[in-house]
Parts: structure tokens; sequence; C-alpha cells
């Protein structure tokens, strides 16, 4: 097997359904850091634990129609906090800053479907 075999097959994009890309995108984050992020040209996106940058960019572009130059993913750990006095932990949340093209943006108040 040739190396530019192994390139060309690992850097080929991603080909998800629909009912994929939406369980991969879990929704976008609102909050004011996520909201200045817009002003240069970035969004903000809860996704699942087990996605990866490719499958990400490869589903806000179909979800959205739009064109991703990068993916940045950071993991926030869940807080340790008393459920009923007994110690609980809240679940850890996966995020992506997604980084749109020149010129590019996407609308949340438009419906998806």
């Amino acid at each position: 097997m040739s190396d530019s075999s192994v390139k060309r097959s690992t850097l080929a994009k991603p080909v998800l359904s629909r009912e994929a890309m939406f369980d991969v995108i879990r929704g976008p984050v609102v909050t004011e850091k996520s909201t200045a992020l817009s002003e240069v040209n970035q969004v903000v996106f809860k996704v699942s634990p087990r996605a990866s940058k490719p499958i990400i960019k490869a589903s806000v572009e179909g979800l959205f129609g739009v064109k991703v130059t990068s993916v940045n993913t950071v993991v926030q750990k869940g807080k340790t906090k008393r459920f009923k006095g007994r110690p609980g932990r809240r679940v850890d949340v996966k995020k992506a800053i997604v980084t749109l093209a020149e010129g590019q943006s996407i609308d949340f108040t438009a419906r998806l479907v």
C-alpha cells in the first residue's frame, strides 16, 4: 500500500446521513461569550462527546450549508454537586468552536427542516 493511498483515504470527507448530523450537533451555545465570537465568524455548538473534528465539520456544512475553515473542541468537565445530600456529578459537555469562511453566517432563528 503506497503512502498516497493512505493519505487519500484518511483525508476523505465523511459522508453522514441527516439523522447522524443531528446526533452529532446537539445544539447551539447561546452565551455572552459565544455571541461575541459571532463578530469574528465563529459559532459555538454542543456536540456529541464521541464526535471528531472532521465529523463536526461535515455535520455543520451539511446542516447549515456553510463553508467551515476550522473546528476547535473543548470538553467542559462536569461539576461535583450535592443532590439531596449525596455527592453527585454533572455530565461532561463537549463544545465545538466552529470558524466559518469569510462572509458566511448561521441564522439560528430559521428552521432546519
